[in-house]
């Protein structure tokens, strides 16, 4: 979710297309825990150790929010971090705990929040051994629990991208809440709706991509549903979404949350 599109020789292009531009009607909320308008990359200031690119949280806000009532403000906000395995964001460890902070603050410093849905886009760094890819299933749907539990939202919605099913390094491990603004606030001058999501990464070992793939694809608990990045286009590295792929991953995601999440969400 963090995204690398346009990222080459550790340096982003700086191009930002049209579906990803910013919008007055689009926040995101900062490291320091601030709202502000929301520009590529997103994750400029969370994932601070990797060169980021552009995603599909801009793309997926840009495409949700023609969807909305006029008035509405959507707000994202970043916790991706590259290169991590799922047990590293069980719950009590710094990840974790970080993600599961930065939503209760955005929520408090946005007027009344409402969390509305978790977008998962991960599983890379779990496919190097039999060991974790096994222990897959029971890890992601331990995190949705605790995640659920943890912010008093036990039917939170989670939309999960599943891995590609070859050899690629395309996203990182990514965490992103995404809230919707109704009416005026005191801190903003806009209302808020929210909607949290969290991305998972596009690549891992061959020999046990497919195991984490089944894993992802099988998921079976309420309010969960998979989004397939198979097909998406690669950079000539063969590693990272090109940013033509952060945009189509992004409008699909959007399109899901829509479809299946429209009563909730009263859009």
């Amino acid at each position: 979710m963090a995204g690398r599109g346009g990222v080459r020789h550790r340096r982003w292009d700086g191009v930002v297309p049209p579906e990803c531009r910013p919008n007055p009607s689009i926040l995101r909320f900062s490291a320091r825990c601030h709202w502000e308008e929301a520009h590529e990359p997103l994750h400029c200031d969370i994932d601070t150790a990797k060169i980021c690119g552009v995603g599909p949280g801009m793309a997926f806000a840009n495409a949700l929010l023609p969807r909305l009532s006029d008035e509405a403000v959507l707000g994202l906000v970043p916790c991706a971090i590259g290169g991590t395995a799922i047990k590293e964001w069980e719950r009590g460890s710094r990840l974790y705990d970080e993600m599961v902070r930065r939503a209760r603050n955005a929520a408090e410093l946005g007027g009344g929040g409402e969390i509305k849905a978790v977008l998962w886009y991960q599983g890379e760094s779990d496919t190097t051994s039999h060991a974790t890819a096994e222990a897959y299933a029971a890890n992601i749907e331990k995190l949705i629990r605790d995640v659920r539990i943890d912010l008093s939202l036990p039917s939170l919605p989670f939309i999960q991208a599943s891995l590609l099913p070859i050899l690629t390094s395309l996203l990182f491990l990514s965490a992103m809440f995404v809230f919707r603004f109704h009416a005026a606030t005191p801190c903003l001058g806009i209302g808020l709706s929210f909607v949290p999501y969290v991305v998972a990464i596009a690549s891992g070992d061959t020999h046990y991509l497919e195991k984490i793939r089944e894993a992802q694809l099988g998921i079976s608990m309420p309010n969960v549903l998979n989004v397939d990045a198979m097909g998406l286009p690669l950079n000539e590295d063969n590693l990272h979404l090109t940013t033509e792929a952060q945009v189509l991953l992004g409008n699909m995601l959007a399109e899901a949350y829509a479809k299946h999440f429209s009563t909730i969400d009263g859009l």
